[in-house]
């Protein structure tokens, strides 16, 4: 039945612009941001933690934090999964990351194997393995760095030739010469599991406060006493700032620079298809994932749009390496958002309506030349899905620090203040690992996972800025 509905609402035109179907009740993923907003409810006076943001990364934090008994407040301006930890591909991969990530990563996978047994809700995970396709034997070649980058961590990487990826990978015309494939690799439903993991939270006793903006940070003595939220001010004196692509801008008021910068991924799924994989397929033009109902979540695999704004000058020199990395990729635009960004203030006063209530969710709209080119794509590296016709698309800020990894750490100048942001595209699988970690790194209690190369000060201590993967 649902197929036969999707076929009806989302058939794609013969030139390949794409079309999608508009009706609501079959919008899955934006569900975790379309629906009516629930303003908070029993706002405590204090807590010992308070965190901002309600992605992954915030409400894995809050879920260990509350069953090690930590009283913690989670702080969401808008809906839980509103943002990029609702709007993500869905991968949870090792495979790929820079080594700095990968012990966090690790213990990501071993948490996401037991997630849905030990909270009591399906969050879709299963492991079906990754694949990095390669077009040539020169790029397969490029693959056996990384391969014994996972031999160190005892990570089962291999390279697989054309034939051996052409029968585990259904119905492709790609000549592709091979792959990199991690089997142990996995994927699971952004639209469910931070809503589930929010919800295992308060089961453990967090706070979840959503329609809930938090303006600032008061400090006594050069410590953080208290959040001041639009509805009331909550004593604490730990604070934990997970904003996502608002957390460069929340610190810039308290005085603190994050590097961070915003860019727009857009993403599609399809209806339900006959299998071509069972897991994660990445290629020059296509990422592509299994779905646990049956369809795909497809993305461009060669475009990265970066909206500019004043901060694109500001931390242009950090952003450099980056930048001449994933140069021709890259697509730069120039539109309100650079207006929208001149235009806010860089402080406010906290007992008016501060940037973040006036945007409660950010929500740009998917571009119609990658969504395009989307269905261009799936079309030649996958013919038997031609006819699956598109049935949703939606799009993401991402923010990205200058390395692509994250920024996990204590801020000197606020003493009780933590920020843990740019996670560059991987927080989603990286997600419960980190909220393990971060939650040790707030209660002083030792994970076995070294964060010291996630620290803030690495932009401006002198530290050479060297991107190891891509966002």
């Amino acid at each position: 039945m649902l197929a036969d509905i999707a076929v009806e609402c989302g058939k794609h035109e013969s030139d390949g612009r794409m079309t999608t179907n508009t009706n609501t009740s079959d919008s899955i993923v934006a569900s975790t941001w379309s629906n009516a907003l629930a303003g908070p409810v029993g706002i405590p006076d204090k807590a010992d933690v308070v965190i901002i943001g309600g992605g992954i990364v915030g409400v894995s934090t809050a879920w260990f934090l509350a069953k090690q008994g930590v009283d913690v407040v989670l702080c969401e301006k808008g809906h839980i999964a509103g943002e990029q930890s609702g709007r993500n591909w869905g991968w949870v991969r090792v495979q790929g990351r820079d080594t700095r990530e990968i012990p966090m990563m690790l213990e990501s996978l071993r948490i996401w194997e037991g997630l849905a047994e030990e909270i009591g809700e399906d969050v879709g995970f299963t492991r079906g393995g990754c694949f990095f396709t390669a077009n040539s034997m020169k790029e397969l070649q490029s693959f056996e760095k990384w391969v014994g980058i996972a031999r160190d961590y005892e990570i089962e990487t291999r390279l697989i030739n054309k034939a051996e990826l052409h029968e585990r990978v259904h119905g492709s015309a790609a000549d592709w010469s091979g792959a990199m494939l991690t089997e142990s690799d996995g994927r699971a439903e952004p639209h469910k599991a931070t809503p589930a993991i929010a919800r295992a939270a308060e089961r453990s006793g967090a706070r979840i406060l959503t329609g809930c903006a938090v303006r600032g940070v008061e400090t006594t003595g050069g410590a953080v006493s208290a959040v001041v939220t639009e509805a009331r001010s909550i004593k604490t004196s730990t604070v934990l700032c997970a904003a996502g692509a608002w957390s460069s801008m929340f610190c810039r008021s308290l005085g603190i620079d994050v590097p961070q910068l915003r860019v727009r991924g857009t993403v599609a799924r399809t209806a339900p298809a006959a299998k071509v994989t069972d897991g994660n397929i990445f290629d020059e033009r296509l990422g592509i994932r299994r779905r646990e109902d049956g369809g795909y979540t497809v993305a461009h695999g060669s475009v990265l749009e970066h909206p500019v704004t004043p901060s694109s000058f500001r931390y242009f020199a950090k952003f450099l390496p980056a930048l001449m990395q994933e140069f021709k990729i890259v697509r730069l635009s120039f539109g309100d958002e650079f207006i929208d960004e001149w235009n806010t203030p860089k402080t406010w006063d906290l007992d008016k309506p501060s940037p973040f209530e006036e945007t409660r969710v950010l929500n740009p709209a998917p571009t119609q030349s990658v969504l395009n080119g989307i269905r261009r794509n799936i079309d030649t590296i996958f013919p038997g899905l031609a006819n699956t016709p598109i049935v949703e698309s939606w799009a993401g800020m991402i923010e990205s620090s200058p390395d692509v990894v994250p920024i996990i750490d204590a801020i000197d100048r606020v003493r009780g203040l933590h920020v843990a942001t740019g996670f560059s595209g991987h927080g989603f699988g990286i997600g419960p690992g980190a909220g393990k970690v971060i939650a040790g790194m707030l209660t002083g209690t030792d994970t076995g996972i070294d964060i010291a190369d996630l620290r803030l000060n690495r932009f401006f201590d002198g530290s050479p800025i060297r991107p190891q993967s891509s966002i």
